[in-house]
């Protein structure tokens, strides 16, 4: 089968490798649609370190094409979406309530980290009862795409940034991440929501998934921008969605003493993070500092595809530009230039 690896550090290029065979309790997809993440080109970039012809890609949708014969609620021919994360639901850290970091810390995360990820011609898939879920007919394979990775990591900042109702929020960048974080807090019924962007698209966005305030960071400094707006009180929460140090310190610095920041950035350059020792109240301000990792599994999939079944969120806005399969190449160097405005590419596997 044909799938699109990184060769090495700085390298990426399609390749041909042998097609997978599931164990008992997995699954083998043949994907119809998938999305290009960031996070992709971090990993192409070095963030994790060096991988030799690993398999790119954590967001795609499919149908099945094989099951291990212990797989009980699922069969070729489904329909199905797969989380970008894909723990392994019998760990200790999943039965500790942390099955992200199943196996140690980010474990969670197979795809394209520590086994072959989703931008090839079948895909295999753990623990298929825990991981896969069924697309409901109302729902296209492009909506469902975003299940994946984008809303479920956008929605789960918002959720851990426990905004009260009608409380404030900042949300740190706008890019899919960011959007769906700004949908999630909107949903959860934040009382106003400020996002931070300077690229019009994604400000328009941003207000069309219910921002009340655009701040342009290329306009002045955010954080002093948003304590101007909040006559200097500062929000309840703040998110950052963007994994840089700046805006991490900006998330500090404008969230209320009790409030909390909620990170699902991916901090893939530099050794540490700072934190501002004033507004942090010398630390300590009981300012909570919330991380988490796209959450995956099956319950967490079907409550996404019930949003999208209710029209409670349209993400294909998002998607910016289309490729077939033997365009990923041209796709994913425009995603890591970020070139003509690029969002979201769309891969038509079918």
């Amino acid at each position: 089968m044909r799938a699109f690896v990184m060769q090495e550090i700085g390298e990426t290029g399609m390749t041909e490798k042998d097609r997978p065979e599931p164990g008992p309790t997995d699954a083998i997809l043949e994907p119809t649609k998938g999305l290009i993440c960031t996070s992709d080109c971090h990993t192409v970039h070095g963030a994790i370190g060096e991988r030799e012809d690993l398999t790119l890609g954590h967001e795609i949708v499919g149908t099945v094409d094989a099951v291990g014969d212990a797989v009980e609620d699922f069969e070729p021919g489904d329909r199905v979406v797969v989380g970008a994360i894909t723990p392994d639901w019998n760990s200790r850290a999943a039965q500790d309530g942390h099955p992200s970091q199943s196996n140690g810390a980010l474990g969670g995360w197979k795809f394209a980290n520590v086994k072959d990820g989703t931008f090839a011609e079948y895909v295999h898939v753990n623990d298929a009862d825990g991981n896969l879920a069924h697309i409901p007919d109302g729902v296209s394979d492009h909506e469902a795409a975003y299940t994946t990775d984008m809303m479920s990591t956008g929605f789960a900042a918002a959720e851990n940034a426990d905004v009260p109702v009608g409380g404030t929020v900042a949300v740190f960048a706008q890019g899919p991440v960011g959007l769906m974080a700004t949908r999630g807090a909107a949903l959860q019924g934040a009382g106003e929501i400020i996002a931070v962007e300077t690229v019009e698209k994604r400000q328009e966005l941003a207000r069309e998934y219910g921002a009340d305030r655009i701040v342009d960071f290329e306009e002045g400094d955010p954080a002093d921008r948003i304590m101007d707006l909040t006559d200097g009180e500062g929000v309840d929460a703040a998110v950052e969605a963007l994994g840089a140090d700046a805006t991490f310190q900006d998330c500090i610095r404008v969230t209320k003493p009790g409030g909390t920041v909620s990170n699902v950035g991916y901090h893939g350059e530099g050794e540490f993070r700072h934190v501002p020792r004033e507004e942090w109240g010398v630390g300590m301000a009981e300012i909570d500092i919330v991380t988490d990792l796209c959450p995956g599994g099956r319950l967490r999939m079907e409550r996404l595809l019930r949003l999208l079944e209710n029209g409670r969120v349209d993400p294909t806005p998002m998607t910016t530009h289309e490729f077939a399969f033997d365009q990923i190449e041209e796709a994913f160097e425009m995603m890591d230039e970020k070139a003509d405005g690029i969002i979201k590419p769309l891969i038509h596997f079918d």
